[in-house]
């Protein structure tokens, strides 16, 4: 629908047209000249799979190489710009109402944003905004369920399928997004399979730990996965120095790690069942904190 909507503004706007989208995918494809790797190669992207939306991105291509006079800006959604909000408004609300508006003015009274009552995108984060212990990017958090509801402790099928979707929505993700991070607190289960994926396709990784040396009260295997996952990521963030002495106080920070998680994320992929209370309580709260941007992936239909 993004494409859909700068490509129907191209159309409709006689004279020079400034498309300003926080769709990373509208902006890179022209910013960055994706199409014209996609034409050379017969409308295969990098990963030589046919181009998505190619029913879309051929009128549109032809049509702002035809005028000559489209720019494209890039914006960060949800971060308090006033347009940005206004149209995001409007899409809700047509979404809600079933019916859209026109006019050549803003409306005066429109309901509020997807963004569940944030005005920024520093709402919910640390002071100043993003940890800058964080590189730039589109940071991206894999989450959801551990191995006991994912085939178990072993190499399963179930594990193989959910690894193989994962890679899937992640090389898409990069498609869309050349800039993209994965954020990985390596958990056994989901988190783990998450970095393995980004690790696999040579999305940069970033492994946050709650505190030291998480994995030592694990068995010898998942250590050892645990480590070799860790030191192929691009880095390795620890948030706290102490190690906790309870089981009750290693849960406590890792609640912690998982609300600075969801402070500093852009976008989230849950291993989520459907059923999981803990999950979908981290579904809901992703949810809330960046909107849209969470997908939830079904170990039943992998």
């Amino acid at each position: 629908m993004e494409i859909r909507a700068a490509l129907e503004a191209v159309r409709a706007i006689d004279g020079p047209v400034d498309i300003v989208s926080d769709s990373t995918y509208v902006v890179h494809c022209f910013r960055d000249e994706w199409w014209k790797g996609w034409l050379k190669r017969g409308w295969l992207n990098s990963q030589r799979k046919p181009v998505a939306n190619q029913d879309l991105w051929e009128p549109f291509i032809e049509l702002v190489n035809q005028r000559g006079d489209v720019s494209f800006r890039w914006v960060k959604g949800h971060s308090g710009d006033p347009m940005n909000d206004l149209v995001d408004a409007l899409a809700v609300e047509a979404v809600t109402r079933k019916q859209g508006r026109d006019g050549d003015q803003p409306p005066e009274v429109v309901g509020p944003p997807d963004t569940a009552g944030e005005t920024s995108a520093t709402a919910g984060a640390p002071a100043g905004g993003r940890d800058r212990r964080l590189p730039p990017g589109t940071l991206c958090g894999v989450f959801g369920h551990r191995p006991s509801e994912l085939g178990g402790y072993q190499p399963n099928p179930t594990e193989h399928a959910v690894r193989a979707r994962l890679v899937e929505i992640l090389r898409a993700k990069r498609e869309m997004d050349g800039g993209l991070i994965v954020v990985s607190g390596l958990r056994l289960g989901a988190e783990l399979l998450g970095a393995e994926a980004a690790q696999e396709l040579g999305v940069p990784v970033v492994a946050v730990l709650p505190y030291p040396s998480p994995e030592s009260v694990w068995p010898t295997p998942s250590q050892e996965r645990f480590r070799r996952a860790a030191s192929s990521s691009d880095s390795v963030l620890t948030l706290e120095h102490k190690v906790p002495k309870t089981k009750q106080q290693a849960g406590a920070a890792l609640s912690r790690r998982d609300g600075w998680l969801r402070s500093n994320l852009d976008q989230a992929v849950v291993v989520y069942d459907g059923r999981d209370t803990l999950v979908g309580r981290m579904v809901r709260s992703l949810e809330q904190r960046i909107g849209a941007e969470v997908w939830t992936v079904d170990p039943a239909d992998c």
